[in-house]
Parts: C-alpha cells; sequence; structure tokens
C-alpha cells in the first residue's frame, strides 16, 4: 500500500510539474492594446506585435490601439505620405485611385467585408489579410505606415458622407469628395514626417 501511495505521489507531482512547464510553453503575448484585432476571415485575434519592425511607439499608433481612432484622417502631411504607400503596397490590385482592379474597389460605400467600415476593421484586414489575393501586409508596413494607408483610402473616398463612418461629426460637415490630382506638398506640416526613400 505504502508503495502504491508513493507511486500515486509521484504521478501527482509530475502531473503538477508538466502542468507549470505547459504554462511556461505557451507562446507569449505581444503587448496588449485596449482594442482587441481579429483576422478579417478566421476570426483569431491578432497578434500586433508581429511584422515589421518599428512604427508601433508613435502617439497615433498608441491611441488607435487603445481606442481604435485614426488620428491621420485629414492630416495633410499623413495623406502625403499614405498616397506614396497606397502606390507601392496596394494600388496594384485596388487601383490607383482605389476604384478596384484585381482587387475591389475602396472608394465607394460598399465593402467587402462590413468591418472595414471602421479603421479597426481596415487595419485588421491589411495586417492579417483577407480572402484572394489579400495576403497579410504586416511584413512590408508598420502599424504607423497602415495608419496614413487607411488615412489615404478614406481620402479617396465619393460615396455619400453620411456613410463615412470613419469621420466625426465635424470632419463630415467640411467633406469634399477627392478630386484627382489633388496633392501635398512635401514639407507640408503635420504629425507625419515625409517617408525616407
Amino acid at each position: 500500500m505504502r508503495h502504491i501511495k508513493g507511486l500515486l505521489a509521484g504521478f501527482v507531482g509530475l502531473g503538477f510539474a508538466a502542468a507549470g512547464l505547459s504554462a511556461l510553453a505557451q507562446p507569449a503575448s505581444g503587448p496588449q492594446s485596449g482594442f482587441v484585432f481579429r483576422n478579417t476571415v478566421t476570426g483569431e485575434q491578432l497578434d500586433v506585435s508581429q511584422g515589421k519592425e518599428g512604427g508601433r511607439d508613435t502617439p497615433a499608433v498608441k491611441e488607435f490601439f487603445q481606442t481604435g481612432k485614426n488620428l491621420y484622417i485629414d492630416d495633410k502631411s499623413c495623406l502625403r505620405n499614405g498616397e506614396s504607400l497606397f502606390a507601392t503596397s496596394c494600388s496594384g490590385c485596388h487601383g490607383h485611385l482605389a476604384e478596384g482592379k484585381l482587387g475591389p474597389g475602396l472608394n465607394d460605400n460598399y465593402w467587402t467585408y462590413p468591418s472595414n467600415t471602421e479603421d479597426t476593421g481596415l487595419f485588421a484586414t491589411i495586417f492579417g489579410g483577407a480572402n484572394g489575393m489579400m495576403g497579410p501586409h504586416n511584413e512590408n508596413l508598420t502599424p504607423d505606415e497602415m495608419l496614413q494607408t487607411i488615412a489615404w483610402i478614406r481620402h479617396l473616398y465619393t460615396g455619400p458622407v453620411k456613410d463615412a463612418v470613419w469621420l466625426s461629426a465635424d470632419q463630415k460637415k467640411n467633406y469634399t469628395p477627392y478630386k484627382q490630382g489633388e496633392t501635398f506638398p512635401t514639407d507640408v506640416k503635420g504629425q507625419c514626417k515625409p517617408l525616407e526613400n
């Protein structure tokens, strides 16, 4: 009997040790934010600490990760950068003016993924990818660059202002649809410094 009790105690001890080791073996999660970003298709939580280095400690990204609000909407310095980022990362599939090409249009009020009406949903789609050819872009764009790209996509919007849920009430009052040929000088003042070549 003493032998059986000893064996049981040993197994129980091994069980606790194994449980402790399995807890240690779990992947460490990235910095937690107030907002949980989920994959557009699977719904799995996205780890926003993964991907291209940098661009996670700007005031705009910190605010976005906490509240889901993109501070770059309407900032001309960020729109200047967003135009360039969109041209190199998105326009090949979505068209130069986000009118749609191989990928869906992004400049009207129809969204393939309804969650993309919100900046948090559009961020999740850019970061983690979606169906078809829309792969994740977290290896070639930082979160800060994604926010600038989103600002540009929103700037290209030509649909009814009432459907532009990413705009504040004041921004909706001053809204004017995008006009082709509009440019921003390199030295325009704002939150975003010019992109490095």
